[in-house]
């Protein structure tokens, strides 16, 4: 198996995944936002090898490989501004080069897309055969449209190649091995409220979200890596809260004094986003079920841990 990006959060998690269920496990990622700490107590084992690469680059690899699983691409929305040339690279010559070594090789191909594809969702919740509302040159569009432009080339891939692919639609997920600084909400959150801070809400914070746990969240791509699915497939808990109340649960988790305070929404944040996983319980047998405040505390004794702090 050759995971791309699997130095990052959700990588690494699969890593671990495909790695305990027996598979050989090839890395590889080029550390713009990876962290070589998330897989390292994986290094010193035989089945399973590090590449620092850049996948925008020709990927050589001379063993056989099975699956070919692209998840490089920085994700949170604090890095939009900071690399969005390497987000439309990683999405374009980077889905381009791992399509290509999977069609050299003959193996099959998922991609790691994302619910930011539906933009500012104009539905809720969002079903599949939605094309989304996404503002092209907006200060999300890098990520929304390397995505979409992903989804396209690997659907073309399969069509005019043969190529056995899958796509997953990734909605928002937490745990263990998130930055605390990456600008997304539950990070965000639990660093704020463990510092005794305000925890900083945008807009009035009717804003929605649906979080999925990791552990379930790489399930529901294993059993769609198994599949005989080729369109895409949404990947997310569909229990929706809305931000405010999201940074309530955390201030009550974490037992902080922290105090809510109210900013400017940002443009182009999306003001609801919640799954539609009826294509996944039918198709995968794939439900999530660990509740928000279960994950939240697994996530929060992360967070705590001394290497966090």
């Amino acid at each position: 198996m050759l995971i791309t990006g699997g130095a990052g959060f959700i990588g690494s998690h699969l890593c671990d995944l495909l790695f305990a269920k027996g598979h050989s496990v090839i890395c590889m990622d080029n550390l713009i936002t990876g962290n070589i700490a998330n897989i390292q107590h994986l290094m010193n084992n035989e089945t399973f090898e590090f590449i620092e690469h850049d996948v925008t680059k020709f990927i050589d690899i001379e063993n056989e490989i099975d699956y070919v699983l692209h998840f490089a691409s920085p994700a949170s929305p604090i890095v939009f501004q900071k690399y969005p040339i390497q987000i439309l690279k990683v999405g374009a010559l980077g889905t381009h080069n791992t399509l290509g070594l999977a069609k050299a090789k003959k193996t099959k191909f998922l991609l790691a897309s994302s619910s930011e594809v539906y933009g500012d969702a104009l539905i809720s919740p969002q079903k599949e055969d939605y094309w989304g509302n996404v503002n092209p040159i907006g200060p999300r569009a890098v990520y929304d449209e390397a995505k979409r432009f992903a989804e396209a080339l690997t659907i073309a891939y399969h069509q005019q190649h043969d190529i056995d692919t899958k796509i997953a639609r990734i909605f928002n997920t937490y745990g263990p091995r998130m930055k605390k600084d990456d600008g997304r909400v539950i990070p965000t959150f639990i660093t704020q409220a463990l510092n005794s801070q305000p925890l900083t809400v945008f807009g009035d914070g009717s804003q929605t979200r649906s979080f999925c746990y990791v552990s379930e969240l790489i399930q529901g791509i294993y059993q769609l890596m198994l599949s005989k699915i080729n369109d895409p497939i949404n990947l997310g808990n569909p229990q929706e809260i809305a931000i405010k109340d999201l940074a309530s649960v955390i201030i009550k988790s974490t037992g902080s004094r922290s105090q809510i305070v109210y900013k400017p929404l940002p443009q182009d944040d999306p003001r609801v986003r919640q799954p539609d996983i009826t294509k996944a319980r039918e198709g995968l047998r794939w439900n999530p079920e660990v509740s928000l405040e279960e994950g939240l505390k697994e996530t929060i004794e992360w967070f705590k841990s001394p290497s966090q702090r």
